[in-house]
């Protein structure tokens, strides 16, 4: 057999371990832009004794939409997908290239995780390229689109991503979802244990695809936000419906293009990337939340996403203040209001408007000049207070003998929630009809932008 015979017998077997997955990368990419590296590199399991074809993972680069990115696909027909240290190495190699390119991730993820019979070599491997992954953050967009199980280190990695993409069959866990679910002393499916819905406290970028042409959608949005930031804008558009009702389904609405990503937990905050008259930005709305732990955590891993690509951060509140429950007080929360200061204050451009209540930390957080606004606003029908109501601070204030109730009552009664109170003491830039909200917004951030 001549060497090119030679060469398609080989291309022939590794095409067929990789049927598979080759054919999710063409279903994601632009049609023949796939490149492969290091393909014919392989080495022996050392468990089972049989060669792994092209480390059981395929990487290369290709276009999305016409973008570039470094794919790595894990291959699940090649020891189902089990992580080696070759297999790590080979990732890693193709992480290098993304860094020094400075182009894209996007990790295909099937696996069952590490490959047994591999000791303590595959958890170096495993920890190296953890590692190379979290260098690349806030350097290039890391997507992970889940095509099936994803467990162990492929777990581990996704959870790196800047974007969790759920296919119908992916699922997430850090261990062996039969595990979990025989400790529980129930009969789980791996979406109970992992899917979408079912890892709402896990706060992660989470968005679901039901194909690979809506995964690769999702990927150009993302992409498309952070790489052209700032278009023409519109400045003379307003919205109605606003000053009939200026909740956070209204708010979205004058957002174009919105991707929520974390849409799983914590629905009280929605966190959108989006354009506003054009200009891209990075959106926490509000909708009568409380303070908690897992909000805390959504908005401080949004804003770091928001600081490390260069958007504008804008905060829409509507929050009540700190949730008033023993499990609240009894929780990361303290810790939690530190860690999203720290990387809030790490954001460049941002702006603050108050859509609803402000009350108590749910202002001093998410809306004081103070912390660090370049803008702050109010719409007229907004209402900012230390208390939500007379009757709550009569309460606050219940065990306290020189405590005038009624004054209380008076002093913190809705109306005198009004923003204008705010306004006069320079806390607000500006007190806006709803309608013309957008206006608002687009005026501001061209001069955040240029």
């Amino acid at each position: 057999m001549d060497q090119i015979e030679l060469l398609h017998k080989r291309k022939s077997e590794l095409l067929e371990a990789g049927k598979s997955v080759r054919a999710d990368i063409r279903a994601l990419c632009d049609e023949d832009s796939f490149v492969e590296l290091s393909a014919f590199s392989y080495s022996k399991d050392a468990f089972y004794g049989e060669e792994a074809q092209g480390e059981g993972v395929v990487t290369g680069f290709a276009t999305i939409g016409g973008y570039p990115y470094y794919i790595v696909a894990q291959n699940f027909a090649v020891s189902y997908g089990g992580f080696s240290k070759a297999n790590c190495e080979k990732i890693a190699s193709a992480l290098a290239a993304a860094e020094k390119n400075d182009m894209p991730v996007v990790y295909l993820l099937h696996s069952q995780g590490v490959r047994v019979g591999e000791g303590t070599d595959v958890l170096e491997g495993v920890s190296d390229l953890l590692m190379r992954a979290t260098r690349l953050k806030g350097s290039v967009l890391q997507f992970a689109i889940l095509v099936g199980g994803a467990y162990g280190p492929a777990a581990a990695l996704a959870s790196l991503c800047d974007c969790v993409i759920f296919g119908k069959e992916g699922s997430l866990c850090l261990g062996s979802p039969l595990v979990l679910s025989a400790r529980e002393g129930k009969n789980l499916t791996p979406a109970e244990v992992g899917g979408y819905d079912a890892l709402g406290g896990a706060v992660l970028p989470a968005v679901k695809a039901a194909d690979m042409k809506e995964a690769a959608s999702v990927i150009l949005r993302v992409t498309d936000l952070v790489r052209i930031p700032v278009t023409d804008a519109e400045l003379n558009d307003s919205s109605p419906a606003l000053n009939r009702k200026a909740d956070a389904k209204e708010v979205l609405g004058i957002l174009e293009g919105g991707l929520e990503l974390g849409g799983n937990s914590c629905p009280e905050v929605r966190t959108v990337l989006a354009r506003v008259g054009g200009i891209a930005i990075a959106a926490a709305v509000f909708d009568g939340a409380a303070v908690h732990a897992e909000v805390l955590k959504k908005l401080r891993s949004f804003a770091e996403f928001a600081s490390c690509f260069g958007l504008p951060f804008v905060t829409f509140v509507d929050c009540v203040g700190v949730e008033p429950t023993l499990k609240a007080n009894n929780s990361v929360l303290y810790r939690e209001m530190g860690e999203y200061l720290s990387v809030f204050d790490s954001v460049d451009a941002k702006i603050a408007v108050v859509t609803g209540k402000a009350i108590g930390l749910g202002y001093s957080l998410f809306a004081a000049k103070s912390a660090g606004f370049d803008y702050t606003y109010a719409l007229a029908t907004a209402q900012i207070s230390l208390f939500e109501s007379g009757v709550g601070a009569q309460i606050e204030y219940s065990d306290d003998p020189r405590a005038d109730k009624d004054a209380l009552a008076l002093r913190y009664a809705a109306e005198n929630g009004d923003p204008v109170n705010a306004a006069k003491g320079g806390y607000l830039d500006n007190i806006i009809e709803p309608q013309f909200l957008k206006q608002y917004l687009v005026a501001s951030l061209q001069t955040l932008i240029r």
